[in-house]
C-alpha cells in the first residue's frame, strides 16, 4: 500500500519492539532506514535485518544515549552524511519500571525524565536541520501514560505527558515549515520488554486483553502501520 523507494527514514530505538517492527516495516515499502539505540549489538542485528528485508536500500545503525547531547550529535553526523537529509523521523526512545512513588528515587524519576521528555527533545532538535521541506513528517511513540494516570507510573505520567505537549508545541511551530509532527499511543502491545515489565505472566495479559474492545492486545506490526499511513503523502 505504501512506496517508501528513495526515502530516508531514521527510527531512534528503533533495534527492538515496535520500533524494530516500524524501521523493517520502512525497509520493506522500499526506503533507506537508519536506526540509533544504545546497545551496539542490537544495532548490527537490526541493521541486518533491514538488510535481508530490502537488500537494495542504503541502511545504517549508530548508537548513541539520547541523554547524551555529544552522542547525539555525532550519531546524526554519521547519518547526516549518509543521508544527506530524513524525509522520515520516528522518536520512539523510551525507559519504563513499575514503582510506587513512595518509594521512588530521585534518579529513578529522574532516568525516566531524561530518557523520555529530555531525549526525545534532543532527538528532535538534532533532526531539525536535516528534515526534509516540505513534507517531512516526524512520528512520536509515545504511551497511554501521556493522559492518563496510572499506579506505579508517576514517573512515565510526567515523561510522556511532557513528550505529548512537546508533540503538540513543535505540530504548530514547525507545521508552518512542512514538517508534519504526530504521535502515537500504543496500547498494550504484546511481546514487547515494556509489556512484558507491567503484565509479566500469561494471567495478567489475558487480563489486559480482556478490557481491549478487540479482547485481544495489539500487535507490533499494527502500530508500524498507523507509522506508515501517518508518515505518507
Amino acid at each position: 500500500m505504501f512506496d517508501y523507494t528513495n526515502q530516508n527514514v531514521v527510527v531512534v530505538g528503533g533495534t527492538s519492539g515496535i520500533n524494530l517492527q516500524i524501521a523493517v516495516s520502512f525497509a520493506g515499502a522500499g526506503a533507506n532506514v537508519a536506526v540509533a539505540s544504545r546497545n551496539i549489538d542490537k544495532v548490527n542485528a537490526a541493521v541486518a535485518l533491514l538488510n535481508k528485508t530490502n537488500p537494495n536500500g542504503n541502511h545504517l545503525g549508530v548508537s548513541f544515549d539520547v541523554r547524551d547531547q555529544d552522542a547525539l550529535t555525532q550519531g546524526f553526523d554519521v547519518i547526516a552524511k549518509s543521508f544527506g537529509h530524513i524525509n522520515v523521523l520516528v522518536s520512539g526512545a523510551a525507559g519504563n519500571f513499575p514503582a510506587s512513588a513512595a518509594k521512588l528515587s530521585n534518579n529513578g524519576f529522574k532516568s525516566v525524565i531524561d530518557i523520555d521528555l529530555l531525549g526525545s527533545f534532543q532527538v528532535l532538535k538534532q533532526a531539525y536541520p536535516l528534515l526534509q521541506r516540505p513534507n517531512a513528517s516526524i512520528i512520536q511513540i509515545s504511551a497511554p501514560q501521556a493522559y492518563i494516570a496510572m499506579p506505579l507510573q508517576a514517573h512515565v505520567c510526567a515523561a510522556k505527558a511532557g513528550v505529548d505537549m512537546l508533540t503538540r508545541t513543535l505540530a504548530i511551530e514547525w507545521g508552518l515549515e512542512g514538517v508534519r509532527i504526530n504521535s502515537i499511543v500504543p496500547g498494550p502491545i504484546a511481546d514487547t520488554e515494556g509489556f512484558n515489565r507491567l503484565a509479566p505472566n500469561d494471567a495478567l495479559q489475558q487480563k489486559v486483553a480482556s478490557s481491549v474492545p478487540l479482547q485481544r492486545n495489539g500487535q507490533k506490526q499494527d502500530i508500524a502501520n498507523a507509522a506508515l499511513f501517518l508518515a505518507s503523502d
